[in-house]
């Protein structure tokens, strides 16, 4: 369907945050590291990011950061129901979330949180990045990210903003919350560590997206927390 046993290409390195700067601080480095990901993404509307825990977050973070820097209209969402912590390394409230929504607990209203960037290159984002956090822990993401209440949201939200951005759980993981979300999204990127860069790593990577049904765009390599991004 996508292609045959190539391996995924690598797009861009990114910088883990700076110990005490927020991960939506935005420098000049940052856009250019994400300039190859936003080339690949062409006019698509619902991406997931997945890959490991701490990079893919701050992938996700990134590339919605990107997004609305460049005056697009961009939603982060996270979908990661069953850990449920981006929005406490983003500063925001955990609930009312995602689970609550899907639960008919909570409107559209309430769970959309506004994200303000930071950074030098933040300054051409015409408003707040649009958050929705996932809410408490659940026990069973699968179930819940099948529902239609889930479909209907998704569909609502590629109707509303210019870009989706759908922190996924990581690849590692059970497939079956991964594999709810993939009808939703128009292609994923994996966020790796550099020993998973390797050719023979991003060609299993690669696979296991295509198992999903899910296009495998490219993947990122993120360093650790305030690393600099050396040479692949």
């Amino acid at each position: 369907m996508f292609g045959g046993r190539r391996r995924l290409p690598v797009l861009g390195e990114l910088a883990g945050p700076v110990e005490g700067d927020g991960p939506w601080a935005l420098g000049a480095r940052d856009l250019e590291a994400l300039e190859g990901v936003r080339d690949r993404l062409g006019g698509r509307r619902a991406i997931l990011v997945t890959g490991s825990e701490g990079a893919a977050s701050t992938l996700a973070v990134g590339l919605a950061g990107a997004s609305a820097a460049d005056g697009r209209e961009t939603v982060l969402v996270d979908c990661d129901l069953g850990r449920a912590g981006l929005a406490v390394e983003v500063g925001l409230m955990r609930s009312p979330g995602l689970h609550e929504y899907l639960r008919w607990e909570a409107t559209p209203q309430e769970v959309l949180q506004p994200l303000a960037l930071a950074g030098p290159a933040s300054a051409g984002a015409k408003e707040p990045l649009a958050f929705i956090a996932a809410g408490r822990p659940a026990a069973d993401p699968a179930t819940l990210l099948g529902l239609q209440s889930f479909r209907h949201m998704s569909g609502k939200l590629r109707s509303a903003y210019g870009l989706v951005v759908i922190a996924g759980p990581p690849l590692d993981g059970p497939a079956a919350p991964l594999s709810a979300i993939a009808p939703h999204v128009d292609g994923a990127l994996v966020a790796v560590g550099r020993e998973a860069a390797e050719p023979r790593q991003r060609r299993a990577l690669r696979a296991a997206l295509r198992r999903l049904g899910v296009e495998p765009l490219g993947a990122v390599v993120v360093e650790a927390q305030g690393a600099p991004a050396g040479p692949l």
